[in-house]
């Protein structure tokens, strides 16, 4: 028999991805109930169910969020009222006014929203954008004190400052008003401005509190327009801008975030700012008819904060047919990154002067930049990643298990990327990632990323003594330190993750919303999942599953994607439909037989419109991994396929089971769970190796299970 030891089986072997399945539970009777309540089909019910929809009224105010009603943004940001009244007179007075903003897609839409509405409105404004390479993020003294030497009176901080306490104690100290708009998280002690707008200081029942940056400079300056009478041709292309960042920023998509982000992706095609229509073209978006898409209607983009003393949140009375609309994946796989390529490798001034000129030639100008430098920081991340991850397969990967937290630091490469690539890593590995790089020989600057079990900000803190800078949230952050202090950091963090962490959290998790099988899968389907848009944040894509599908045909295209047909059998008929798995070319060639986890995507060619998978999970299907993991070693019996003889069993191989088919002729087809690599022969020495997903092999393969199945 085959019996070389499991060190020894298959190589090269594709394993499958590293997840964990979370499906969420089913709930039939309370979905069908809902469905008829609110008139849609039990599938979006559930969807509804999975995202903390408990009444029909919650229902209702999800699917239709102009029926939110809004206060008035005075009633719920207390320094709202000062902002305006030193905007107004610094208007009135022609007093100088400053934004310090961001390098981060947040930060340069929110410049820029303030630039172009602020200067539309009279004032005398400029800005500045502190350097990542050289000083980091946020305002500092040095361009305080520049403000100060070019005679700005007011300063006014977007998308930073809550935390800036000695740069805004200095700027008051020489005579300059602050105002900052920010959202990052509340510190111990607040900086001593004349105004604070940050949505973290606001009550967590106020439909602003998700509000990102740019959400904050919208507010301040529709409420500041509206003061001043002046909202005509403003509101559109502020509307656009907030649009753009929150979808980018990764903002929730739910208060009033869901209901503004939903009608500026129906107004962002048809935009009159030459840099988003530069940014469109040069990134090859198509805006799409969507079904429920007009609900919001013509009226002004804002309105219901028009007017800072009544909510003007009554359902509009007109409705736009047939609307052509963006979805929040244009941005975020296609306009976003153009963006924030710029803050991480270029410099912020080309955004900045995209979004806020009108003539088209200078707009298509920049967005090139954008598109050339976006290739460039693809290039980027490609290289550092094959390196980091040769780098963790050289020294970690064995001892992944017990450090439960991954902590790489190498020369020369690029911090404005390495987040990127601290992303990749936690996809890759399951584990939290602290990634840096040398800024010089003795200093270390670097990003996080993290899994749902661990918290970055804590485990920062837990190392504060031996940290520089550092900053964050429970997702992500940034750090830097001492290079003689890494060993200690990096002890330190396997000290905190054994704390929080348990072997079972170190797998990537995959929330999946329903089972469906292929031939439910179509058009209809597809144009009832619209009730759900924008998705995003907090309210993520749907997720579905479907059991026990035959991959029937898979290819490597582009860097590393693998292209497939999927096919399932129900009722004698078979249903195909074709695949997309991002990125995941480690894992060519997929196994013949699988469960699959996707996300459902439109594709448009040559004129026609399909509906495909966007695959996210795959794993063995249940049956087999149950098979392996409970049957009894030795377990054997006997099955007749093509009219010949075979037995067929489990046996402990190393570790792991191994599935052993023989013939009649004593030659043996030996394979494990998760491979597609097998061994056939009559002894593990002369065996050769076989691809089982190739359809001999998987055929005899499946009926084996079955007769194992029948046995169990």
């Amino acid at each position: 028999m085959l019996d070389r030891p499991v060190s020894e089986f298959s190589k090269p072997t594709r394993r499958l991805p590293n997840q964990r399945w979370q499906i969420y539970p089913q709930k039939p009777e309370f979905a069908q109930k809902l469905a008829v309540l609110i008139n849609v089909s039990p599938i979006i019910s559930q969807l509804l169910i999975n995202r903390g929809m408990e009444t029909p009224e919650q229902a209702q105010a999800f699917l239709n969020p102009e029926s939110l009603v809004l206060p008035s943004p005075l009633e719920d940001f207390p320094d709202l009222a000062i902002s305006l009244e030193l905007l107004q007179n610094a208007i009135a007075s022609q007093t100088k006014i400053a934004i310090c903003g961001d390098y981060d897609a947040d930060g340069m839409t929110s410049t820029a929203l303030l630039l172009r509405s602020l200067r539309t409105l009279g004032a005398q404004v400029d800005y500045a954008i502190p350097s990542r390479m050289h000083e980091g993020y946020g305002i500092n003294k040095r361009i305080v004190e520049e403000f100060h030497s070019e005679g700005v009176g007011l300063i006014l901080t977007v998308d930073n400052g809550i935390s800036a306490f000695e740069p805004v104690a200095r700027a008051r100290e020489l005579g300059l008003a602050v105002i900052i708009t920010d959202h990052h998280d509340i510190p111990q002690k607040l900086p001593p401005a004349n105004a604070i707008l940050n949505p973290k200081l606001i009550a967590e029942s106020s439909p602003y509190r998700g509000v990102a940056g740019v959400g904050v400079a919208y507010i301040l300056a529709v409420s500041l327009a509206q003061q001043l009478g002046e909202t005509k041709g403003l509101i559109q292309p502020m509307l656009a801008l907030f649009t753009l960042g929150t979808i980018a920023d990764l903002a929730p998509l739910t208060g009033v975030n869901r209901r503004w982000v939903k009608r500026g992706l129906q107004h962002l095609p048809k935009s009159n700012l030459a840099g988003i229509q530069a940014l469109i073209q040069v990134g090859g978006v198509q805006a799409r008819g969507e079904e429920r898409a007009g609900e919001q209607g013509s009226r002004g983009a804002g309105e219901e904060i028009a007017n800072t003393s009544t909510s003007l949140s009554t359902s509009p009375k007109s409705k736009v047919q047939n609307p052509k609309s963006l979805k929040p994946e244009d941005i975020g796989f296609r306009l976003g990154p153009r963006i924030n390529a710029i803050g991480r490798i270029g410099n912020p001034q080309t955004v900045i002067e995209l979004l806020t000129t009108d003539d088209m030639g200078v707009a298509l100008e920049r967005a090139m930049q954008c598109e050339q430098i976006n290739a460039s920081r693809q290039e980027m991340c490609q290289q550092i990643e094959q390196e980091a991850i040769a780098y963790v397969e050289a020294e970690f990967v064995t001892s992944l298990q017990q450090d439960r937290v991954l902590i790489v630091v190498q020369p020369n490469w690029h911090h404005g990327v390495i987040g990127i690539v601290a992303s990749r890593l936690v996809e890759r590995y399951g584990v939290p990632v602290f990634i840096g790089t040398y800024e010089d020989g003795e200093h270390i600057r670097g990003s996080a990323r993290s899994i749902p079990e661990f918290n970055v900000f804590e485990a920062l803190e837990y190392c504060h003594d031996l940290l520089g800078k550092y900053g964050g949230h429970k997702a992500a952050g940034g750090f830097s330190l001492p290079a003689e202090n890494l060993q200690m950091v990096r002890s330190r963090l396997i000290e905190f993750a054994n704390q929080c962490l348990e072997p079972q959290h170190l797998k990537p998790l995959l929330k999946i919303d329903a089972e469906v099988n292929l031939d439910q899968i179509n058009q209809q389907l597809y144009q009832q999942l619209n009730a759900l848009h924008p998705c995003g944040m907090d309210n993520p894509d749907p997720v579905f599953w479907t059991a026990n599908v035959q991959v029937v045909e898979q290819k490597i295209v582009g860097k590393g994607h693998i292209k497939l047909t999927i096919a399932q059998t129900i009722d004698n008929q078979e249903y195909r439909i074709k695949a997309i798995a991002w990125r995941w070319g480690d894992y060519f060639r997929l196994p013949p037989r699988v469960d699959v986890a996707y996300k459902l995507r439109e594709n448009y060619f040559n004129g026609n419109t399909t509906i495909e998978l966007e695959l996210i999970g795959v794993r063995l299907p249940i049956q087999i991994q149950q098979f392996f993991a409970s049957s009894p070693i030795q377990s054997s019996t006997t099955f007749e396929y093509n009219q010949r003889q075979y037995t067929c069993g489990f046996y402990k191989n190393g570790i792991e089971a191994e599935l052993r088919i023989k013939n009649s002729e004593g030659k043996v087809l030996a394979m494990q769970p998760g491979h597609i690599i097998g061994l056939l022969g009559t002894n593990r020495q002369n065996a050769k190796e076989v691809d089982i997903s190739q359809p001999q092999y998987d055929s005899i393969i499946q009926a084996a299970l079955q007769a194992l199945s029948v046995k169990s």
